[in-house]
């Protein structure tokens, strides 16, 4: 006996509405709330999320003239996609964090993820840092442009060197004066 299947309609909804209301402020870059100090949001897998994390990015970046939020967005979007593609947070049930932190000189973004599948975890007495593809800015490349676009543009970045719960960080400037960016 087989049991009947029912047809449901489509429904969309947006975005936002999957954001708890005391955190929908964060994804609103005219929200007219004070500067933040530190911004932290946990984002599902899957790049169904990125319209949503570029967003928290843009919003993060409000007071900032255009190109900077630009290049802000970009350089986190291009860690949250590596996050996804390449870490367990990209897995059914994975999940990460973008962490924004407001400094005197720029801002500091920081993606945390849940790392990689690996027999031999790295410890803090074996780290395993990420390192940026030296062909990453040939445009005949198909991969391993995101690292190499972060290393170009941010003035630092980094991880923690952990293969499991990694962290990987960059920071921007606010004066892109001497930034390859503004030369676009």
């Amino acid at each position: 006996m087989s049991v009947p299947t029912v047809e449901l309609p489509e429904v969309t909804v947006p975005l936002l509405a999957t954001v708890q209301s005391k955190y929908r402020h964060y994804f609103d870059p005219n929200s007219g709330r004070a500067p933040f100090r530190n911004r932290r949001y946990e984002f599902g897998a899957g790049p169904l999320q990125m319209p949503l994390v570029r967003a928290f990015l843009n919003a993060c970046a409000e007071r900032e003239d255009p190109d900077y939020q630009d290049l802000f967005t970009l350089l986190g979007s291009e860690l949250a996609a590596n996050a996804l593609r390449h870490t367990r947070s990209g897995e059914r049930f994975g999940y990460y964090s973008l962490t924004c932190v407001r400094l005197r000189d720029g801002l500091r973004l920081t993606c945390k993820d849940l790392g990689i599948n690996t027999p031999d975890p790295s410890t803090p007495d074996n780290p395993r840092y990420l390192a940026a593809d030296p062909n990453g800015l040939d445009p005949t490349v198909k991969a391993g442009r995101g690292l190499a676009m972060v290393n170009a543009l941010a003035s630092e970045w980094g991880d923690n060197g952990l293969t499991q719960n990694r962290q990987v960080w960059f920071h921007l400037p606010y004066d892109l004066t001497d930034n390859p960016w503004s030369h676009f």
